[in-house]
């Protein structure tokens, strides 16, 4: 039986198809008129979707914080975090409501702009760099076959990345998400680690891991701008059907919308 939530997600993929159908279906047939009222019309009942199933996966009260280690080491900066707004993503589909993203804090990261349109992925400091287990788990879901593509981050490629992220968005969360892993840290609560490299994971599924392993690396897969870590904690394994579960990083907390932090390395052997 499916829940409110995963109906939701549905209707919410199922509109986001019928959007971009009426899109290139203006471009194409180079139609008018009433087009740009369904074109509208799309894009209403799209936000109208989301908007419904943030309320029903809401369900009640916040839940209480779970502690974890940091999923990464040394200095990192905080974007899209749930310190500032929840749903710190802008919805709650796929589990996202309490996720946080993470760039490696170097001077060497190329600052957005103008040009050039795109750059490769060592450019970026935070590409691969070791993602850690937050906590003894299992491995309960691990894919890297996906291609790391190369960068978002400048205004030209801006609208390009609107439309790939539209068009991913109707595969469900696998084209969003990328290469990832999905941990179970028992009680209930999974730790998912999305847009890893590709061909760096270190674990398999239903290895347990300790606490401070390496998965695998950081990279640039699935639906991001630059090389980065998107992280969260969520209600099941399957990002599609799950809702979010606040987090709380042992010794650093939830680290702000441009905060700087420094994660202390996984402890040795």
């Amino acid at each position: 039986m499916r829940t409110a939530a995963g109906v939701c997600s549905l209707l919410f993929l199922w509109s986001g198809a019928a959007l971009l159908g009426v899109v290139l279906a203006r471009e194409l047939l180079d139609l008018s008129g009433w087009w740009n009222v369904a074109a509208l019309a799309a894009f209403g009942v799209l936000a109208a979707l989301n908007l419904l199933f943030g309320r029903l996966a809401r369900g009640g009260p916040p839940p209480r914080a779970v502690e974890v280690a940091p999923p990464v080491a040394g200095a990192w900066t905080a974007l899209n975090s749930p310190a500032d707004r929840v749903p710190s993503h802008g919805t709650r589909a796929y589990g996202q409501e309490y996720a946080i993203d993470v760039l490696k804090d170097s001077e060497e990261r190329p600052a957005f702009g103008w040009w050039p349109p795109v750059r490769g992925n060592r450019d970026f400091p935070a590409f691969g760099e070791p993602l850690l287990t937050v906590a003894d788990a299992v491995v309960v879901r691990a894919c890297d076959r996906r291609r790391d593509h190369l960068s978002r981050n400048s205004y030209p490629a801006l609208a390009y990345l609107f439309a790939e992220g539209t068009v991913r968005s109707l595969g469900g969360a696998g084209p969003v998400i990328g290469n990832h892993v999905v941990l179970d840290l028992g009680g209930g609560v999974f730790a998912l680690y999305a847009h890893v490299q590709r061909g760096s994971l270190r674990v398999r599924e239903g290895d347990r891991v300790r606490a401070g392993r390496t998965l695998a690396l950081c990279g640039n897969s699935g639906n991001t701008t630059e090389p980065h870590l998107h992280f969260q904690l969520m209600d099941r394994a399957d990002p599609n059907r799950a809702r979010g579960v606040p987090f709380t990083w042992r010794g650093v907390g939830v680290p702000a919308n441009g905060e700087r932090f420094e994660a202390p390395g996984p402890p040795r052997d």
